[in-house]
């Protein structure tokens, strides 16, 4: 069997995008295959399943050499089980920058594009195929693209995922603003998750002159509710900085529809790295960064210790 999987701290398109491969997999190519999550997924993900009927995927252990793999939505080693080298990678499928760190036991298919959704390289995979596909596949698909692009907001954004987001919408019917709202409301229901929770919930580590981050990313039509618990949120990071192996946790509170990010400052180290990386001159403990909407391309690449 095939095991197919994404990244920790799974988002819609990790989630999603291992159902639709290992759909793909077992109905178009015949081979045998099953879908997975490393840990729970955000509250998005579970509305997309539930809103399509489909099934929560079982969460993976540590795979075993003996286990053939596809990962989805990363290639980053820093986001998978530990020992997922010991694994036979047989394809990653992905959209981010190509991170180095896999090692294989032998030539694997790699397939990485430069659009917002992983989602979006397999509807190319895929091709002609995806019109017969049932219309849960193609309602994971735009939910993919939908939640990636924050509905055609984020710069990440290109015109194929567009494009495929129309079609698919247009096919099943399916009115692209409301049933974005739906899933943007669904993402922004936090109120059952602890802190340190919340720290982790979208996040991705990264490294950058010598200091290690976790950089999380709450998404949300709410922002205030969030910020209403920075406080706690704030009390809560070197505790999660210490257990999670980083210098500093960084939160950035991106506010959907006014496209614009508030990043917490606990510290004085944190608010001059906010200056450095955006050129704000921040006064209390949060910035305002008006246009920041994307960790892949706006966060990330500016971040200066």
């Amino acid at each position: 069997m095939i095991k197919v999987f994404g990244h920790l701290a799974p988002d819609t398109d990790a989630t999603c995008s291992a159902l639709i491969w290992a759909w793909y997999l077992n109905d178009v190519q015949g081979k045998t295959a099953q879908a997975f999550v490393l840990e729970p997924p955000n509250t998005e993900a579970q509305f997309v399943l539930e809103h399509w009927g489909v099934e929560m995927p079982a969460t993976l252990g540590d795979p075993c050499d003996a286990d053939e793999v596809v990962i989805v939505d990363t290639n980053n080693p820093g986001e998978l089980p530990a020992n997922i080298n010991e694994a036979n990678i047989a394809e990653i499928i992905d959209h981010h920058l190509l991170a180095g760190g896999l090692v294989t036991k032998g030539p694997i298919k790699i397939t990485i594009r430069p659009v917002a959704a992983t989602a979006t390289v397999m509807s190319w995979l895929i091709g002609r195929d995806l019109d017969g596909a049932p219309d849960w596949v193609k309602g994971l698909m735009l939910s993919c693209v939908l939640s990636d692009t924050l509905e055609f907001r984020s710069p990440t954004t290109t015109p194929t995922d567009r494009d495929l987001a129309e079609r698919l919408a247009a096919d099943l019917g399916v009115d692209i603003p409301a049933y974005a709202a739906r899933m943007f409301a669904a993402k922004s229901d936090i109120s059952h998750f602890s802190d340190a929770e919340l720290l982790r919930l979208d996040s991705k580590k990264y490294n950058t002159a010598g200091k290690a981050f976790r950089v999380s990313v709450l998404e949300t039509t709410s922002p205030a509710v969030v910020l209403a618990r920075k406080d706690s949120l704030m009390a809560a990071m070197p505790a999660v900085a210490a257990e999670d192996g980083v210098d500093e946790v960084l939160l950035f509170i991106v506010d959907i529809l006014n496209e614009e990010a508030t990043l917490l400052l606990p510290n004085t180290f944190v608010s001059s790295l906010a200056k450095n990386s955006f050129d704000v001159q921040p006064t209390g403990d949060t910035v305002v960064l008006p246009g920041i909407v994307s960790r892949k391309k706006q966060i990330i690449p500016n971040l200066k210790v």
